[in-house]
């Protein structure tokens, strides 16, 4: 059963934050770290310290997650634009533009300080560890180093993400380390490989020990996974010191050595048959549902207990009461732009999933009914789906899912094709089809997909936005790839075209007509398909009918805040003024 009671060992791992520095030094333990580290459960229990961090209420809980990876050419912050501007600074961490000075983030117990404690507490764990844990000959206390090291992994990779370059620590903080300025990302990417190589070779595969039969825990898949997405941005683009976007020179770093790291990494977690391609609604439902049996589509997720996480709140279908469904009134905070619904072939199985045109009523008993245009919700994750009633008014507790299968065949298929050609990759990105879209079109697809290789790495760009939409991995995707603001600009585009039905969009209605189904709450909806027409829609005689598609209903404003400075010149948020004032000179945000 999934959730952690985090008893932490506070004593052994707690690392604070004040104005004085990036990272104040710990304080000395009150127990023994040989009678810690040498002992299973004790040293268990240290690792789930680094879990609490996540579930801290500024960090990946109600900071990083809502906000980082916001906005991309398939999601954004719902209701951004320039009448709620004064909001907190909210919709500024989506707009290219975040300021130093932020409120949201601007504070010294926020996400980029929980991000180093969980830093610091994972350092320390490791060195305790590596001099008691005899993780040589138990298998058990090798497990907690290898979950350890991924985890510290985990962490760093997003701390690059948001922030670029960042001070490097991977020894417990001392009196001559209390002040660090950023390193060069790269040296930290070259650092995570390294340890990933080592913590896969400690950790066991999904179901093969007590500790990985959860994906609340770190398996040999995640290790790998992990290790194959790092390598991935090491060899990709990047907003770099000067503020110019290119490649690393950094030999170690060659592109063709880190797709060889991802093809190699990807292809042996996907030859184990240790984890499985399931439907695609299945692994939301199970996610939902708090399931975390090892082995099928999810791979690694941040646990988050019953009154901790944000996850639904802050992606899930919203919901206006607390209804039959939830106790918590909440969702629909960031959705999927409003084109991305009509770029899905009308069989994909992902369209209606991914993009929800509705809310919840007010009522106790409430029904779905019409959302904006300009206002969509992510149908991922739904409170429905839950098999438990909320029991905070902002958190539902459901995990964030890091990793899963799906997106181990698209980099596999990515790099094969940058390495071996399209015939090559083929195999990898056809499972994903397979399961989104009849048999015919995705021979059709394929076919056009292997014409060559620029064909096939742009049906990757494509699937990967149709495949990861609202899981905040296209943003980082479109910097590795070069194309942040290209994507970006597109988006806009597509955007007006759909609000004056030109172009791709010139074969949709101008209303939606629908009607509340028998069973009382689904909404019936026509006018959503590429090829319904008005004239077909006010012969259905439903009981009611709205004008979908107009100017008024996706203003200019609302465009224009996908962003609001040049996104390649802005790819990372600034270190939070609260620390570059702390740090004793030693960090700046001088071509940030």
């Amino acid at each position: 059963m999934k959730k952690y009671i985090f008893n932490t060992l506070l004593s052994l791992s707690l690392v604070g934050m004040t104005a004085s520095c990036d990272l104040d030094a710990p304080t000395q333990s009150s127990m023994d770290e040989s009678l810690i580290f040498s002992n299973y459960s004790m040293a268990e229990a240290a690792v789930m310290g680094i879990h609490q961090s996540f579930g801290e209420t500024n960090s990946y809980r109600g900071r990083f997650l809502p906000y980082y990876g916001l906005n991309s050419d398939v999601e954004w912050i719902n209701g951004q634009d320039t009448d709620n501007f004064n909001d907190g600074g909210k919709n500024d961490l989506g707009s290219y533009g975040t300021a130093a000075g932020n409120g949201q983030m601007n504070s010294s117990n926020n996400a980029y300080a929980k991000l180093y404690e969980a830093i610091e507490r994972a350092n320390k764990i490791i060195e305790g560890l590596r001099t008691y844990g005899n993780t040589e000959s138990d298998s058990d206390m090798a497990q907690l180093l290898g979950e350890t090291l991924t985890l510290r992994a985990f962490i760093y990779l997003d701390l690059i993400k948001a922030w670029g370059d960042v001070p490097a620590r991977f020894e417990p903080i001392t009196s001559e380390t209390l002040y660090l300025p950023r390193s060069n990302r790269d040296e930290i990417f070259k650092q995570l490989l390294v340890d990933l190589d080592e913590a896969s070779k400690l950790v066991a595969w999904p179901n093969d020990n007590a500790a990985t039969k959860s994906t609340e825990r770190v398996s040999r898949t995640f290790a790998k996974g992990l290790r194959a997405r790092i390598a991935l941005y090491a060899g990709g683009y990047s907003q770099r010191q000067g503020g110019a976007i290119s490649l690393s020179n950094d030999p170690e770093l060659e592109r063709t050595a880190m797709y060889t790291i991802v093809k190699n990494e990807c292809l042996e977690i996907i030859n184990s048959g240790k984890n499985k391609l399931g439907e695609f609604k299945d692994n939301f439902l199970k996610l939902c549902k708090d399931d975390v049996t090892a082995g099928e589509e999810s791979i690694w997720e941040i646990p988050f207990s019953e009154g901790r996480g944000r996850v639904l709140y802050t992606f899930g279908v919203k919901h206006n009461s607390q209804d039959q469904y939830t106790q918590q009134a909440q969702g629909g905070v960031n959705g999927p732009l409003p084109y991305l619904f009509y770029d899905y072939d009308v069989e994909d199985v992902r369209r209606d999933i991914t993009c929800v045109p509705y809310d919840w009523s007010k009522e106790t008993t409430s029904k779905q009914q019409l959302r904006a245009l300009n206002n969509w919700c992510f149908g991922k994750l739904r409170y429905e789906w839950m098999n438990r009633i909320v029991t905070s008014t902002n958190d539902d507790g459901v995990n964030w899912q890091a990793m899963r299968m799906a997106d181990i065949y698209l980099m596999a298929a990515e790099v094969i094709n940058e390495l071996e050609g399209p015939a090559a990759a083929a195999p990898y990105l056809k499972p994903i089809l397979d399961r989104a879209l009849p048999a015919a079109k995705v021979t059709a697809y394929m076919s056009q997909a292997t014409a060559s290789k620029d064909a096939f790495f742009k049906a990757i760009v494509d699937q990967r936005a149709l495949e990861f939409a609202g899981e905040c991995l296209r943003k980082a995707d479109l910097i590795r790839w070069n194309m942040l603001k290209e994507k970006l600009d597109e988006a806009k585009e597509k955007m007006v075209q759909l609000r004056s039905r030109q172009g791709a969009y010139a074969d949709l209605p101008e209303k939606l007509y629908y009607q509340t189904a028998e069973d009382g709450e689904t909404l019936v909806i026509y006018g959503l398909n590429h090829g319904d027409t008005d004239e077909a829609g006010a012969a259905l005689g439903y009981e009611s009918n709205v004008t979908w598609i107009s100017e008024s209903k996706l203003e200019d404003k609302k465009i224009n805040w996908l962003y609001n400075k040049n996104p390649d010149e802005n790819q990372y948020w600034p270190i939070w003024q609260e620390f570059v004032d702390s740090s004793n000179g030693m960090l700046n945000n001088e071509w940030y």
